[in-house]
């Protein structure tokens, strides 16, 4: 967490020096984009909350893609969420930003602590209560302990391909700096704004017993993620944006997985329970 906070704010003098090249732009992207589905279509739609069914390989594979987001073992994640999810904004919430209070001073406290300070706190939620599921199955605890592996690999792998590509240290070194640090400061921090900002400011469609809400501007970065009203009305569902020019980047990719025949059983919205859910007119959060 804080290496790649360091990162970025060495950008200045880093950029200054030498400069952002096409091959670390593609890194960056590339690296941030696949781990990111890793969390959003595996960590947090198929394992917390089963959208979908899947064979083992597709099962492991997304969990380490997961794990290469570098937000945590896949067992210990699901545990945190599906505690979120139960107590959602009341007591208990690991990471609500109504934590300490509706005023001002208490809601800037409280979305520091639900952005990032709740990272810090020694009582983890219990993965015996909460992921019994995934304790059971016995590979997935293998993933899941070898998480360091998986986060290593995460900021290798740039690095590696630069400096093969390039063919020098510095190529190395430069794809590390920006597919590795600084795509892991920005990939951290769109993820928990969704924790922070999804349930503070944005509108509310649907009609949901917390203050989870949707935010346009971060709907490409996380992967569809954003629309987080939705998803705190109907859980599991495999699709978040279901209104009209909604982007739901992991929802198109659970749909390719259903197409090739590595996935099954999704659990698309249904339309009437939606209408059923719809506030008329649209309201906004308060």
């Amino acid at each position: 967490m804080i290496v790649p906070f360091l990162a970025v704010a060495a950008i200045v003098p880093v950029v200054w020096g030498w400069g952002l090249s096409w091959l670390d732009l593609g890194l960056l992207v590339g690296f941030y984009f696949i781990p990111l589905l890793g969390v959003t279509v595996g960590y947090h739609r198929y394992f917390t909350h089963g959208s979908f069914k899947a064979g083992k390989p597709l099962r492991y594979g997304i969990a380490i893609i997961g794990c290469m987001a570098i937000q945590g073992p896949v067992v210990q994640w699901v545990a945190d969420h599906r505690r979120h999810h139960a107590f959602s904004d009341r007591e208990g919430d690991p990471h609500s930003p109504w934590r300490y209070g509706t005023d001002s001073r208490s809601l800037v406290k409280g979305m520091w602590h639900a952005h990032l300070g709740w990272l810090f706190d020694r009582r983890q939620s219990n993965a015996e209560r909460y992921a019994p599921d995934l304790l059971k199955d016995k590979g997935l605890k293998i993933v899941s302990r070898l998480f360091v592996v998986w986060a290593f690999l995460s900021l290798a792998l740039p690095a590696v391909i630069g400096g093969l590509v390039t063919g020098s240290w510095a190529g190395a070194l430069s794809a590390f700096f920006w597919a590795g640090l600084v795509r892991t400061f920005l990939l951290h921090h769109v993820t928990w704004s969704v924790n922070s900002i999804c349930h503070v400011i944005g509108t509310r469609p649907f009609t949901s017993r917390d203050r989870a809400t949707n935010v346009w501007p971060l709907a490409v970065l996380s992967g569809g993620e954003s629309w987080h009203n939705l998803h705190h009305v109907d859980p599991t569902s495999a699709r978040h944006g279901v209104l009209r020019g909604q982007v739901d980047m992991s929802a198109r990719v659970i749909w390719a997985f259903e197409k090739l025949g590595w996935a099954h059983s999704v659990k698309w919205p249904d339309p009437v329970r939606l209408a059923a859910k719809r506030h008329v007119p649209v309201g906004t959060a308060g």
